[in-house]
């Protein structure tokens, strides 16, 4: 919007030039959310917590959630979708329907998790509402996700699923690009939302995985930087870097009080939209592969659970202490910031691999 009507004066005032280029949005959407988080996040915890709107603590879990996170507010996905849509109004291109499949994503799946959370703290346990109605709802919304961006985008690439370390090896899904890409985003969405279970965990991996695909979105749409590193070009793609800038800047802002000991947590009012959002960025910029690479800490949360399922249905035994894997290394022993630390350490390292397939093929 304030884009927009810059760009109604770059004629009168030709300093104003500047914002027509990516970085210079992508770094304002990214100073606008987290300054806008960081703005309104005291009056909002405070408020929060007035309400007793708190998150229920699963019993059981470590012993020393129940006493330390007990009483602490939860729905702090709302704080980091006002940063994000702030920012997307200001220094977005409106115009482009990436943008728009974006924030249909990120608005259906925040509101879902928000009815989740709801439910959580009416009924006062951490159940929320069932794994059939979610997984329904997300499906639903990803297949709508997914057909605005077949019906309203231009690209020509968008069936066609490429893989990393290999050039000329692409391989075109047809129509089975519908429930691939669901897939994709309802995994992206559930995975983001397991990790999201110690103070900070969820966050930083969020804001590496940003940051890569920030920086794959923009060479995407560059076509000489396309050609240079011999990935797909697609026009117009670039602007996606605009709107992770919004996510980078509002999960920094979020980290300021998500920090051990957090004085809010994310819920799933923010795990289940941002990962969604990850994962519909992968698919636009045609790097899926390169997502669960970047993500991988995601993806072994997500198996951790899939895998501790699966035992004990087949075999009655389970194959971690608790699951997800978090709460594994919890259990032997090892302190919450201890597992935090280690966990973002190995997303720096899968954030680091995950770029180096964009020069490696």
């Amino acid at each position: 919007m304030l884009y927009k009507f810059i760009l109604n004066y770059v004629d009168i005032f030709s300093a104003l030039n500047v914002f027509k280029y990516l970085t210079v949005r992508t770094g304002l959407s990214m100073f606008t959310s987290m300054f806008v988080v960081l703005l309104i996040g005291t009056p909002f915890i405070n408020f929060f917590s007035m309400k007793h709107i708190t998150n229920p603590i699963r019993n059981d879990g470590p012993d020393d959630h129940i006493v330390k996170k007990i009483g602490t507010p939860t729905m702090g996905g709302l704080l980091i979708l006002i940063g994000i849509f702030s920012a997307v109004l200001l220094w977005c291109d409106l115009s482009s329907p990436y943008i728009w499949v974006l924030v249909f994503i990120v608005s259906g799946l925040g509101l879902l998790g928000a009815y989740d959370d709801y439910k959580k703290i009416k009924l006062n346990n951490s159940t929320g509402v069932s794994f059939k109605f979610k997984i329904i709802l997300q499906i639903l919304i990803a297949i709508f996700g997914i057909l605005i961006l077949i019906n309203f985008t231009d690209n020509s690439n968008l069936q066609d699923l490429y893989f990393p370390f290999f050039k000329d090896l692409i391989i075109n899904l047809g129509w089975f690009f519908i429930p691939f890409s669901v897939f994709i985003i309802v995994g992206s969405s559930n995975a983001v939302n397991l990790t999201d279970g110690l103070d900070g965990l969820a966050t930083v991996p969020v804001i590496l995985v940003a940051a890569c695909f920030a920086f794959i979105s923009y060479v995407t749409g560059n076509i000489v930087f396309s050609e240079y590193l011999q990935i797909p070009y697609i026009e117009g793609v670039g602007e996606i870097s605009v709107f992770l800038g919004a996510i980078i800047g509002a999960c920094l802002g979020f980290l300021w009080f998500n920090a051990p000991p957090a004085k809010i947590f994310m819920g799933d009012t923010g795990s289940l939209a941002l990962g969604g959002s990850l994962g519909t960025v992968g698919i636009i910029t045609k790097h899926e592969i390169v997502l669960a690479i970047t993500g991988g800490l995601f993806v072994l949360e997500a198996v951790s659970v899939i895998v501790q399922v699966l035992s004990y249905k087949l075999t009655g035994k389970r194959i971690f202490k608790m699951a997800p894997i978090h709460h594994h290394f919890e259990k032997k022993g090892w302190a919450e910031s201890t597992v935090v630390i280690r966990f973002w350490i190995i997303s720096i390292i899968l954030a680091m691999i995950g770029l180096a397939t964009l020069k490696l093929r």
